[in-house]
C-alpha cells in the first residue's frame, strides 16, 4: 500500500500536471469506487477546477476552485494515467475517467478494486479524514506530545507507528525501517519507551519520511503509472527486504517475522526483544 512519501510524490506530480485544468466530463466504470454519494459526484464534479493539491496521510487531498474536495485512497494497486487518448491505454483495470478541459484523460486504474473516491462540499466533513491523528511534519508535533501519546497506547512500537489516528501517512515499510533507526524491536511496549527516546523516535520518523519524498518514495509497490516517477528509496533501505541479509550496522543476520499480519524485518543484535516479550 502506498505510504507518505509515495502519496506526497504522486500529488506534487499531479499538481505539475493538472494545476488549474478543468474536468469536462467524468465516466465512472466501476461504482463501488466511489465511496460517497455516486450521483452527488458524477453530476457536481463536472467543471471543477483543480486549484490545490495536499496530501491527508495516505490521502491524495484535491481542492477545486469552489472549495469543494475530493479524497483519494489509491490503496493496494491504485495508479493514475494521464493520456491525450483512451487508445494508448488497457482499460480492463480503468475505472473512473475524467475527461479535461485540456483535452486530455486523467484516468484511474485498480487492478484490485480497492481503492476509493471521497466528494466532500466545501464546508463538510469526512469522518475517515477527522479520525486521523498528526501528521508528521506537522509543527505542533513535538517530543512531548509523541511521549505522551506512547504512555497512553496499549500496545507495541510497531503497532504504535501503523496507528493512522495516532500519527498518520506511516505503512509497513517504514515503520520497519523506522524501529531499525531507533535500534527497537517492532515488539516494544510504548509504555516503555522514555521522553528522550520519543524524542529519538519523532527524529527517525521525520528523516526517513523526508528522505523516502526526497527519492520520490518506494517501487517496493508499484504505485505509479504514466506520471513518470521511480520511487528509488528501495535503494537506501536498511532493513525490509532484506531477510537473511547482513545487518549494515553490526553485520549480524536480518530476519523477518509475521507481526501482527505484516512481514516485519528487523536485527535481532541491534534490536534485542524486551524482557517478558
Amino acid at each position: 500500500m502506498p505510504e507518505l512519501p509515495e502519496v506526497e510524490t504522486v500529488v506534487r506530480t499531479l499538481e505539475k500536471q493538472l494545476f488549474q485544468d478543468v474536468i469536462t466530463a467524468v465516466e465512472v466504470l466501476y461504482n463501488r469506487i466511489i465511496e460517497t454519494d455516486l450521483n452527488i459526484f458524477k453530476s457536481e464534479i463536472v467543471g471543477k477546477q483543480f486549484n490545490e493539491f495536499k496530501r491527508r496521510g495516505k490521502y491524495l487531498h484535491f481542492i477545486f476552485s469552489d472549495n469543494d474536495e475530493l479524497y483519494v485512497h489509491l490503496r493496494m494497486e491504485g495508479k493514475f494515467y494521464i493520456a491525450t487518448s483512451l487508445e494508448q491505454l488497457d482499460m480492463k483495470h480503468i475505472h473512473i475517467v475524467f475527461k479535461l478541459k485540456s483535452n486530455r484523460f486523467l484516468c484511474y486504474q485498480d487492478t484490485r478494486k480497492f481503492g476509493r473516491f471521497y466528494y466532500v462540499k466545501a464546508g463538510g466533513h469526512l469522518k475517515e479524514i477527522d479520525k486521523l491523528g498528526y501528521e508528521p511534519f506537522d509543527s505542533d508535533l513535538n517530543g512531548k506530545i509523541v511521549y505522551d501519546l506512547l504512555r497512553n497506547y496499549n500496545s507495541d512500537l510497531k503497532s504504535f507507528l501503523l496507528d493512522q489516528t495516532q500519527i498518520c501517512g506511516i505503512g509497513n515499510i517504514y515503520a520497519n525501517e523506522i524501529c531499525y533507526e531507533v535500534k527497537k524491536h517492532p515488539l516494544t511496549p510504548t509504555k516503555r519507551l522514555k521522553r528522550k527516546e520519543a524524542d529519538a523516535l519523532l527524529d527517525a520518523i521525520r528523516s526517513i519520511l523526508s528522505r523516502a519524498i526526497a527519492a520520490g518514495g518506494t517501487t517496493i509497490r508499484s504505485y505509479t503509472s504514466s506520471l513518470n516517477v521511480t520511487g528509488l528509496f528501495q535503494l537506501q533501505v536498511n532493513v525490509h527486504g532484506k531477510n537473511n541479509e547482513l545487518c549494515p550496522t553490526c553485520n549480524g543476520v536480518i530476519v523477518k517475522e509475521m507481526l501482527h499480519q505484516r512481514g516485519t524485518y528487523y536485527c535481532p543484535k541491534c534490536q534485542r526483544r524486551p524482557r517478558g516479550i
